[in-house]
């Protein structure tokens, strides 16, 4: 399975982070793409994803697993959803690791399994994952440390 992975080192506090990552609702404020989310609970939630062209399509997304204050993964549905014609299997991971004076390493790393022709754009898939984990880490930046 294609993995791509970014790590940003971030001035906050890991429960700080934690707060953000594992909630939800907040994912509009600092994911690339979301414009809101929808029926969500701790376990389970839907994206409303939003191209530059105002397109929208929504992702469903269910917790995977969850190590209090460290890591967490999410599941995309990609079954019946637009994505199935692309993807066998999507899983986000993050992951946080204290790194001293107030400073915590947060590590994005996304795991997709293509399927059908999408196999044989592994470097388009790769760029685009790439691009969307550095999208992310520079909104929980944005986010954790305002500017100004």
């Amino acid at each position: 399975m294609p993995t791509v992975s970014r790590t940003r080192s971030l001035r906050a506090a890991p429960d700080q982070i934690w707060t953000i990552v594992t909630d939800p609702e907040r994912l509009a404020q600092w994911w690339p793409g979301v414009s809101r989310v929808e029926e969500a609970s701790r376990d389970a939630w839907t994206t409303v994803l939003s191209s530059p062209r105002g397109k929208t399509v929504r992702a469903d997304y269910t917790l995977e697993e969850i190590e209090a204050m460290s890591r967490v993964v999410w599941r995309q549905e990609v079954e019946e959803s637009p994505f199935e014609r692309i993807l066998r299997e999507a899983l986000t991971e993050v992951k946080l690791e204290p790194a001293g004076d107030g400073v915590t390493k947060v590590r994005l790393t996304l795991r997709q399994r293509p399927r059908g022709f999408a196999r044989f754009g592994f470097i388009q898939l790769r760029r685009a994952a790439g691009r969307q984990l550095e999208g992310a880490l520079e909104g929980l930046e944005a986010l954790l440390e305002p500017r100004g």
